[in-house]
């Protein structure tokens, strides 16, 4: 019965079927997407829930989206963001940051796990905003023309923002791998 509140019954099944599908494909790559904005696990998989219930409840609207895989990486950018935001406003301490990084302080890593650790530390220092387009355009994939329409942003100002952020990371991966370096010493 909660089906018709959304929609007629006989459009109901293809479209339900049609969110699970994009459920299966696309859960994985959107948690860590997720995971890679919000550092934290947990919270990243509350947003890829939030994602897929916010792809349900406008699942109607799925016939006039042009490229489905852009839609779900808007709604989990647009959901991530905002939680960064309000988590901001009630945070005081960056305590869970310590916490990681004196977790992995004592724990032996091989060469692969420590460059990916390195790299976690030099994007989590980022702002969001400089975070996702570097993120959705290096390591996603999408291009300058969907980062762009994935953010809400003009192409010129995805192409400035990736300008930064390149320059960003390669600082904070510079200074990463210093301080690695250090306590190796």
């Amino acid at each position: 019965m909660e089906a018709d509140l959304f929609m007629p019954e006989e459009y109901e099944a293809p479209w339900a079927e049609t969110v699970a599908a994009l459920f299966a494909e696309y859960r994985s790559p959107v948690s860590a997407y997720l995971y890679s904005l919000v550092d934290e696990w947990e919270l990243a998989h509350d947003l890829t829930q939030e994602t897929f219930l916010e792809l349900f409840y406008t699942r109607h609207r799925l016939r006039d989206v042009e490229n489905a895989r852009a839609w779900i990486y808007r709604i989990a950018t647009h959901l991530a963001l905002n939680r960064v935001k309000r988590r901001r406003r009630f945070a005081w301490l960056p305590w869970h940051l310590a916490e990681k990084a004196l977790h992995f302080q004592w724990q032996a890593m091989d060469a692969e796990v420590e460059k990916r650790v390195v790299i976690e530390e030099a994007l989590a220092t980022m702002a969001p905003r400089y975070r996702a387009p570097l993120l959705l355009h290096s390591y996603y994939g999408f291009s300058v023309r969907e980062v762009a329409a994935l953010l809400e942003l003009s192409e010129g100002n995805v192409k400035v923002q990736l300008h930064r952020a390149r320059e960003m990371f390669r600082q904070s991966y510079a200074a990463a791998i210093g301080r690695r370096e250090d306590e190796d010493e």
